[in-house]
């Protein structure tokens, strides 16, 4: 079996179901103040968008991205999901977003007493976060972003999964990724990455029939540095007898899929290229970018998808 060296540094994006593109868009650029940071279609589908939200230039770790369609069910959180994301902002920062979700028509929620200090929150399809506050985390303000920089979302803090066979799930994370167990708390287990850095999951042990839909997290990715740690990662989970994807380009960084034990849809994905490849920083994100395999049906995929709305970028 390949020794990796930090194979994973935490997570890399997390992509989710939703209804409606402009939507989102309204509420992740608009109240979140998260840049748009690729406007891209489905590389799998090329009938739907993927947005992808992240900090100035979406940077790993702070990508939030979304398929957005119109049909389907809502979701309902159970064994086998990604139940929570959490974001991370800036110390002293959880008033300030308090009343800024509150004024946007967000309903918000402390934590329970004795939980890290957060504030929960829905979006509009219902996917739950929270907001944790951290010291020393650095990250690229968006320049125009409608949210002072001083208070800016970081990226992710950490995911929670909800899972029927809890000591699989973290069995993979910690033989596969190079997590570490750090806290027990009841049904809940705390995994971390080694060096410290942003990421951990929270493993909860959940019999809860659930089902994805709008509201829904697709998968959740973590971050490996370079394309060969990921073929050996590649190597490890099939070595453990998971069925793993090969490698799919995904133009702005390369990504194998698997679904660990408990039934959640994981995804390795490299930090480069990265969103600045094919169209400049000042531009960034509101431009429709295809994957070269579907560019000649440009019109035709245009024609199918809905003009969108930025806030705050002028036609």
């Amino acid at each position: 079996m390949n020794t990796i060296q930090a194979p994973i540094l935490g997570l890399h994006h997390m992509t989710a179901i939703v209804a409606d593109a402009q939507r989102s868009v309204d509420f992740y650029v608009g109240a979140l103040g998260l840049r748009s940071v690729k406007l891209t279609v489905n590389f799998d589908d090329p009938t739907a968008y993927h947005l992808y939200f992240g900090d100035a230039i979406g940077s790993p770790g702070t990508a939030l991205t979304f398929f957005p369609y119109a049909d389907g069910r809502q979701a309902r959180v159970g064994s086998g999901q990604v139940a929570v994301t959490r974001l991370a902002v800036p110390t002293d920062s959880l008033e300030f977003w308090r009343e800024r979700l509150v004024a946007s028509g967000v309903r918000v929620a402390d934590a329970p007493a004795g939980t890290d200090p957060s504030l929960a929150f829905q979006d509009p399809d219902g996917l739950r976060y929270a907001l944790v506050e951290v010291e020393g985390r650095t990250t690229n303000p968006w320049p125009a972003s409608p949210v002072p920089a001083e208070r800016a979302i970081l990226g992710m803090h950490s995911v929670e999964i909800w899972s029927r066979r809890p000591e699989a799930t973290g069995g993979v994370l910690e033989s596969i990724f190079g997590y570490q167990k750090v806290q027990v708390d009841g049904d809940r287990t705390r995994y971390a990455v080694r060096d410290g850095c942003g990421g951990s999951v929270d493993v909860v042990q959940s019999d809860a029939v659930g089902n994805g839909g709008h509201g829904g997290v697709h998968h959740i990715a973590f971050r490996t540095p370079d394309a060969a740690t990921q073929l050996a990662l590649h190597d490890k989970v099939h070595e453990q007898g998971l069925h793993v994807s090969p490698v799919m380009e995904r133009n702005y960084f390369r990504s194998v899929y698997f679904r660990e034990p408990g039934g959640v849809l994981f995804e390795i994905a490299t930090d480069g290229p990265g969103f600045l490849i094919d169209e400049p920083f000042e531009s960034l994100g509101v431009d429709l970018k295809l994957p070269e395999q579907y560019e000649s049906q440009r019109a035709w995929i245009e024609s199918r998808l809905p003009k969108l709305r930025f806030p705050g970028v002028t036609a």
